[in-house]
């Protein structure tokens, strides 16, 4: 029987093979969510590079939330990391939710980015 840890692990690796068979060399936008934290990434895996990133841990958004780790603070940070998307010049994207159900902070982020004008 698989421990919690490998079970997570055989999740995540799922879900990113299903994000690369239909990515279309788009870069994705990958989610890593703590207890108290919640992180947002866009990564062109191709370059292997980082094009944009946001998190509850900014200075920038450390003064306008009241805790990390509650959907206020998700949604800000998603439309942190689509502004800096769009800075960088990216619009199109393929949302990576790791191995966390679209349901909660993880679903907050991704609207929050969707407003700020990612398309995915």
């Amino acid at each position: 029987m698989a421990t919690k840890l490998q079970s997570a692990t055989r999740r995540g690796a799922r879900v990113r093979r299903q994000i690369k068979a239909v990515s279309n060399g788009r870069p994705r936008l990958s989610v890593f969510r703590s207890a108290n934290n919640i992180y947002a990434q866009i990564i062109d895996d191709v370059a292997g590079h980082t094009l944009a990133a946001a998190s509850t841990l900014d200075k920038d958004l450390r003064a306008g939330i009241k805790t990390g780790g509650d959907t206020a603070a998700a949604q800000a940070v998603g439309k942190l990391v689509a502004e800096r998307a769009k800075q960088a010049g990216v619009t199109k994207v393929v949302f990576d939710r790791g191995t966390y159900i679209y349901h909660g902070r993880v679903k907050a982020l991704a609207e929050a980015a969707r407003e700020g004008g990612l398309d995915f």
